[in-house]
């Protein structure tokens, strides 16, 4: 597995790139905006932990364009704590969120979630959900992480096809807010349930012929969201 570690602080980028590669990681490291998009565009990463304030080009502006031709697992890491910088980190296509000091031992889990979540990581071939599930035009393969829509594919970051793969399962039944980010972020995330919001508008701009009428992802006004059974 191959991990780049983006930061402007050496210490840091030192102390995490040491502790993954005890982890048996390969770990590439860069210390500013141009150089990550460099090293990005020239190979391909399983996940990237990315700081939020870099030199020459900042993350949200390296997110927004890595998610141009990639969606490699992005992990942001910010010593900013506001729930705006996090929805604002999510928008840009970012897949999840630590916040600055961290524990290395959080780092470490965060990783191997996005890489377990995009199919990267150990779980990938274990595998009793291998079957598609079709629910009318959308199709999703677990395994290979693919949708298609009408037969047409559509490219999705790896918690956007968390949410899909997770509604679809579940079609019909109405989860909240709450519910959706205590399945899908954990119990100890640091997002704000408008993460689900972003998520969800996402999927509908990606999916649905008309994001502002949706046929598939629905919204049980007052309630939550659900996947059309």
């Amino acid at each position: 597995m191959s991990i780049l570690v983006v930061d402007d602080e050496k210490i840091i980028v030192k102390g995490i790139k040491f502790n993954l590669e005890h982890d048996g990681y390969e770990v590439d490291t860069a210390y500013d905006g141009e150089e990550a998009l460099e090293k990005i565009r020239n190979k391909n990463y399983d996940a990237i932990l990315l700081d939020l304030m870099l030199p020459k080009i900042d993350g949200l502006e390296v997110c927004r364009i890595v998610r141009e031709f990639s969606n490699v697992p992005i992990i942001m890491l910010t010593a900013k704590s506001d729930d705006i910088d996090k929805l604002i980190g999510f928008e840009y296509g970012a897949d999840d969120y630590v916040t600055k000091p961290f524990n290395v031992m959080e780092i470490k889990a965060r990783v191997r979630a996005v890489l377990r979540r995009s199919g990267n990581g150990e779980n990938r071939k274990s595998g009793s959900s291998h079957h598609s599930i079709i629910r009318g035009a959308v199709e999703l393969d677990p395994l290979e992480r693919r949708v298609e829509v009408d037969g047409r594919e559509v490219v999705l970051t790896a918690k956007e096809f968390d949410v899909l793969e997770f509604l679809m399962r579940n079609a019909g039944h109405v989860y909240s807010r709450e519910n959706l980010m205590a399945a899908l972020w954990g119990e100890s995330s640091q997002a704000d349930t408008r993460t689900v919001d972003v998520h969800i508008r996402h999927l509908r701009e990606k999916l649905e012929r008309n994001a502002a009428e949706p046929e598939f992802i629905l919204t049980k006004w007052g309630v939550g969201y659900y996947f059309k059974q």
